[in-house]
């Protein structure tokens, strides 16, 4: 099994030989990425604005092309059409498509939420009419659970299914919006209610009797991706196309999103690298004051803090893909069906994927911001790449929950693993609280590689056991109302998360190489920790202002002084130094 379990990392130690890092990427997950690197040079970016206006059916055969490579099909098993690519072969070619814009959203579509709920719910007999049709990409997919009136809220659907007399098919009725492809997309997978509460999956097929589209949406960004609306009027669904159990539906949309969130922070990924790349470029041929902006402190904090979030990103994703991973082939082991592994993995780390989402896509939008700040008013022409980038990064906080929605998830699912006994939380709470009371050990040995760095860490955990307890054990159920100090929690998570990674992949790189050679690398794990470990300290000053007061309170802030303290370290000559390596080699530290 991984080595951790889900949400486990808030409580206990990783070691660096535990975690795959993209070092460790195999030759042939290196030339399924250079494919589709290819892909996206060759047919996609010469062709963004005719893809934005949905021009000549040009989604359409361009996901034909990449059905062709295999590339829509990496994630299905053989059996049923596809190439039975692992879980981060998948991962890395929604990372690198991921630079795509619209069509990297026209694809992940497809490829997660409009295949998987066929391949991990569906029967056999619908598995096999439909997965190597969607593998090849002869059929595409889409995804049908927003309403009008339910977006977060999923399970408020009104749309309906009724069992016809015969008790040959379920008659569907009601609205569904917001759907990518619904302009193209061959297969539905569609979420309704059967005798007004069991919500259900069903797939739905274009050309069934009753299914019909509205207009294209006029949108933001993505232009160039399909989105409509779908009606249901008397729409004829056969019974055997039931997704999984009746009234179990809730479970297909919930595991479909924590896979979808962790490869939304995979396309996020690519689409951070290229634009992060382009404003390299620009920082370095465009002049102002007879330099070339690249030579202004002010825009190498900007092109540094773009690596460091890149790389945090990219850290953090694999770290949690090889955990899914892991798990998924240990249970494959033990005699688990691989669709069926699949899922349970996933669902083991939904805390990780909720914050891989939220990281990923916040990343991405400081690269598209700060990149439209440094093109200076050719940044906000549509002329210049930054303008589309901008624009269609701003969905991917909204995408598969928004961020508020996955704050609140990453810290809901752990005090309710901790509630029903899979995760001791109190125990190591408890121990912070003692230790809270008692004196500081200053002869406490920092010795060893990262040994401060580690310290930090360690800290970091009870500062978030410290925050979260108390507010446990002061608000008690009325904590779930407490939104704000909820998102005050998972925001110290996030922090957490990501500056361990960091650690991990510096530690392990360090081994490899030596630390003269991972000098850069060290630059970003100490200006981001360095950073994280103020922001940490907000967030928790936040919460514990929000429900203590006095001496409690005094109490609360020291102690979360005290654990997000670092030794203090000079950000500015680091970035300085994170952007000699970039200019070295022309593009991202990658």
């Amino acid at each position: 099994m991984s080595k951790l379990k889900g949400g486990e990392f808030v409580i206990k130690e990783s070691i660096a030989e535990d975690i795959f890092t993209p070092e460790s990427f195999t030759e042939e997950q290196k030339l399924v990425a250079q494919t589709c690197h290819q892909f996206l040079v060759a047919e996609v970016f010469p062709n963004l604005d005719k893809i934005d206006k949905q021009e000549d059916n040009i989604m359409v055969d361009l996901l034909n092309k990449c059905g062709e490579l295999g590339l829509l099909g990496a994630s299905i098993p053989a059996e049923y059409g596809g190439l039975g690519e692992d879980f981060i072969t998948g991962t890395l070619i929604n990372e690198t498509l991921g630079a795509g814009n619209s069509f990297a959203v026209a694809s992940a579509c497809h490829t997660g939420i409009g295949s998987l709920p066929i391949l991990y719910f569906g029967n056999e007999a619908t598995k096999q009419k439909y997965l190597p049709k969607l593998a090849t990409g002869e059929w595409k997919g889409a995804y049908c659970l927003t309403e009008p009136g339910s977006g977060s809220d999923a399970l408020a659907a009104k749309t309906k299914a009724e069992l016809s007399a015969d008790g040959k098919h379920y008659i569907l009725n009601g609205q569904k919006m917001w759907i990518t492809n619904a302009g193209f997309a061959d297969v539905f997978s569609v979420f309704a209610k059967i005798d007004g509460d069991k919500f259900t999956g069903f797939v739905v097929e274009r050309g069934f009797e009753g299914i019909s589209f509205g207009e294209e949406e006029h949108k933001m960004g993505i232009k160039g991706s399909s989105t409509r609306q779908v009606f249901f009027n008397n729409c004829k669904v056969p019974v055997e196309n039931v997704l999984g159990e009746i009234g179990k539906g809730h479970k297909i949309a919930f595991d479909i999103l924590n896979i979808g969130r962790l490869k939304l922070c995979a396309a996020t990924l690519g689409g951070a690298k290229r634009s992060m790349n382009i404003a390299l470029d620009y920082a370095q041929t465009r002049q102002q004051f007879n330099l070339p902006l690249v030579k202004f402190g002010a825009i190498r904090h900007k092109l540094a803090e773009m690596a460091i979030k890149t790389f945090a990103s990219e850290t953090a994703l694999y770290r949690t893909a090889n955990m899914i991973d892991e798990m998924e082939k240990e249970l494959q082991a033990g005699g688990m069906d691989v669709s069926s592994a699949l899922l349970k993995a996933s669902e083991e780390f939904a805390v990780e994927c909720a914050i891989l989402k939220v990281f990923g896509s916040e990343a991405l939008d400081y690269v598209v911001d700060e990149g439209v700040q440094i093109f200076g008013g050719y940044g906000f022409s549509e002329e210049y790449p930054l303008a589309r980038a901008y624009r269609d990064s701003r969905i991917n906080r909204i995408f598969e929950g928004t961020n508020e929605i996955n704050r609140l998830l990453s810290v809901d699912m752990l005090l309710k693993r901790a509630m029903k006994g899979e995760l001791d939380l109190l125990t190591p709470a408890t121990a912070v609280q003692k230790e809270l009371m008692s004196i500081p050990d200053f002869n406490e040995s920092n010795e060893g590689l990262l040994a401060a760095e580690k310290k930090v860490i360690a800290n970091l955990k009870k500062a978030i056991l410290l925050t979260a307890g108390a507010a446990v054990q002061k608000l008690m159920m009325k904590i779930s109302t407490e939104q704000e100090i909820l998102m005050d929690c998972a925001d110290m998570m996030i922090e957490l998360f990501v500056s361990e990674s960091l650690l991990l992949r510096v530690e392990k790189m360090i081994k490899a190489n030596g630390e003269a050679a991972s000098a850069v690398y060290l630059d970003i794990l100490r200006t981001y920790m360095s950073d994280a470990c103020e922001r940490a300290f907000v967030s928790g000053k936040h919460a514990v202002t929000a429900f203590t007061e006095g001496d409690e309170q005094r109490m609360l802030l020291l102690g979360i002084k005290r654990f997000t303290k670092m030794d203090s370290f000079n950000t500015k000559d680091a970035r300085r130094r994170i952007v000699a390596k970039m200019l070295e080699k022309n593009s991202g530290i990658f």
